[in-house]
Parts: C-alpha cells; structure tokens; sequence
C-alpha cells in the first residue's frame, strides 16, 4: 500500500510539474533572465527569475530554474441541469449578457477607485467639484453610446454587477460624489425604464446563478 502511495504521489509530483513547465514555457525559453547578482554560468541556485514586466522567486528542479508563482484559485462548479428549454435559453442569454456588461462594470468600478484616490490628493471642496464635473462629461460622453445599446435586462444587470464590483449601489455611489439630489434624480430617470440605481447584489441568493456565470466568465471558462 505504501509503495503504491509513493508511485502516485510521483505521478501527481510530474504532472504538477509538466502542467508548470507548460504555464511557464517562456521562463525555461528564456534561462538569462536571472536575478543580477546571479550568472547563467553560476553554480549558486537561483532564488529570484525575471519573467520580464514581472519578478518571480524561483526554484531549481534537477539543474533547471524554474519559476514558481501563485495561481488564482479555480472554482469548479458541477454542471447544469435544466428543466426545460426555456430555462436553458434564459442561461445562455445570461451569459451572453455577462460577457456584454461585465467589463463595463469592472471599468467603472477602476475609473471610482481611481477618482476618489486622486480626489484625495485635491486641496478643496472647489477642486473636488471641478474634477467631479469633469469626469461626469466623461462618462457620460464615453459610457452613453455604449449604455443605448443595452437592453433593459442588460441595463438592470450591469447596475448589479457594478454592485458586485464595489460593494455599493449605483444610487449609493452617485450620492457619495455627487450629493442626494442629484442620485434621486437619477434614479427616478432609471425607473422610467423599469430600472433602480438602488438595486443590491446577492451572490447567495437571487443571484447566484448570475454569480456563477460572473466567476466562470472571470476564469475564461465560458
């Protein structure tokens, strides 16, 4: 039993280190990017690889360097089973509308991060305004286009999902730069079209299947 212990953990050991080898081709390519105070030449095992932009530590496997780094975490979901046709065309259609306003919404989120770090670095509330003003033109010569082309269900999922991304509603996130006044009559504009800037994200609950499709789409596997 211990004996065919070892022989698998040897087969897991290689095709860990295959699978690495793979993800890692241009680092076993490219043996000189090593730290600078490290030579090709030198019998000193590398403890750092340049996988130019990018540093990594490394390790040496039998003579070779190797790059190690962590991976994100692969969720693995068990497959689907629908009832019916129907529900099957409403899954593909979410995912469809996941690729379509889920860049839009991880952009939103970077361009508020972004904002209010540098509204931070602003002397005044003058300054604060002004930059404000500024990127509402933005947005929305940027943003308009793209949101027409939304369906209302598009709409409405791409303000859950910009939710998903900054822990806030859109009305919450207008508020807080923009004052009350201004995310109430926003808002009301959104409810002309069956829509709340109000609407809340639940990863668990009514939305968990959304959720699902979000991490698969995140990790290219749809």
């Amino acid at each position: 039993m211990t004996h065919y212990l070892c022989i698998v953990m040897e087969r897991l050991s290689i095709i860990s280190l295959t699978l690495l080898t793979t993800l890692l081709s241009p680092a076993i390519k490219a043996q000189g990017y090593y730290a600078a105070n490290i030579s090709p030449d030198s019998n000193t095992p590398a403890s750092t690889i340049f996988l130019m932009p990018n540093v990594y530590p490394a390790v040496v496997l039998e003579g070779d360097t190797v790059a190690c780094m962590w991976l994100k975490d692969f969720i693995k979901y068990s497959p689907l089973t629908f009832r019916n046709t129907k529900d099957q065309i409403a899954y593909t259609r979410l995912v469809r509308d996941v690729k379509k306003t889920l860049p839009y919404a991880k952009e939103i989120a970077a361009i508020i991060l972004e904002t209010y770090e540098y509204m931070e670095t602003l002397p005044n509330d003058k300054e604060r305004q002004k930059h404000l003003n500024r990127m509402e033109k933005y947005l929305m010569d940027q943003y308009t286009p793209k949101m027409k082309k939304l369906t209302r269900s598009q709409g409405q999922l791409l303000m859950k999902l910009v939710d998903r991304e900054t822990n806030s509603s859109s009305y919450h996130i207008i508020d807080a730069f923009m004052g009350s006044f201004k995310a109430w009559s926003y808002n009301l504009f959104a409810g002309m079209f069956g829509n709340s800037l109000k609407t809340r994200y639940n990863p668990f609950g009514e939305d968990r299947v959304t959720e699902r499709v979000c991490v698969l789409v995140e990790q290219g596997a749809v």
